[in-house]
């Protein structure tokens, strides 16, 4: 019988002291196969270097591209009026988001956009009879995660090809929310963000799933030092930091304040 135990980083957004907890939360659980990190990885926090040399030091890792990493290879900022997830060009959170990603990739630098050059948009592996999918939010973009009747029709298209299956998952991210969602033999995860919730619970999340004759999902909220983060964000003032720092305290997008 085929086993495997996969754990999954998604959304780190370069806050460090998440990701090291994050880190040794897969450590200490043990039975992992293959860490997955599944994309935005350093814009909007403060430790985008220290994230990079943290992700390159580890071994044997499975790593997607995200929304924001597309962003830095395409120097959004350099484009006429730039936006992102058609938000107004015109906002001023749109302008200052724009603005962060420039400073991000002025703080990894080449070596940080040989890594994001180096990235693919999604894994798919065949456990058994069980067909995984992990994306940060679709095989197809990078700026979405997919609805049911794209999943169904993702799923007959895989069927076709491949008549042994009888499972199929779907794991993303992206939309920094927590998803469960089923229709028969097929399956959708997010656990969240491992380093800027949305979901009004500011604990970081870690996804774990193990696929042998069923399919595990387990999501373990951990807390960190949230004031390292807030601190740091601060101390280094990248822009947007006050929006950001309300973002780690309240775990959702606190732009009025």
């Amino acid at each position: 019988m085929s086993i495997k135990t996969f754990a999954i980083l998604t959304d780190i957004h370069s806050n460090l002291e998440s990701l090291e907890t994050a880190l040794s939360i897969v450590e200490n659980r043990g039975g992992v196969d293959q860490l997955m990190l599944m994309g935005d990885y350093f814009s909007l926090g403060p430790a985008p270097v220290e994230t990079l040399d943290t992700i390159l030091q580890l071994d044997d890792i499975i790593k997607l591209r995200g929304n924001h990493e597309r962003y830095i290879e395409d120097r959004l900022w350099e484009q006429e009026n730039p936006t992102l997830e058609g938000m107004d060009p015109n906002d001023p959170v749109t302008k200052e988001i724009v603005l962060n990603e420039k400073w991000t990739a002025e703080q990894i630098g080449k070596r940080g956009l040989d890594f994001i050059k180096s990235l693919d948009i999604s894994h798919k592996e065949i456990i058994g009879s069980t067909l995984i999918e992990f994306t940060h939010a679709w095989f197809e973009r990078d700026d979405e995660p997919p609805v049911m009747d794209e999943l169904k029709e993702w799923r007959k298209k895989e069927q076709e090809a491949n008549p042994m299956l009888d499972r199929f998952v779907l794991i993303h991210g992206h939309s920094h929310l927590p998803r469960e969602e089923t229709d028969g033999n097929l399956t959708v995860f997010c656990q969240g963000a491992t380093g800027l919730p949305f979901d009004k619970d500011s604990r970081g999340a870690v996804g774990f799933l193990t696929v042998n004759d069923g399919v595990h999902w387990d999501v373990v909220r951990y807390n960190y030092d949230k004031d390292v983060t807030i601190n740091m964000l601060e101390n280094r003032k990248p822009p947007f930091y006050a929006n950001l720092q309300n973002t780690i305290s309240y775990a959702e997008i606190r732009n009025d304040i």
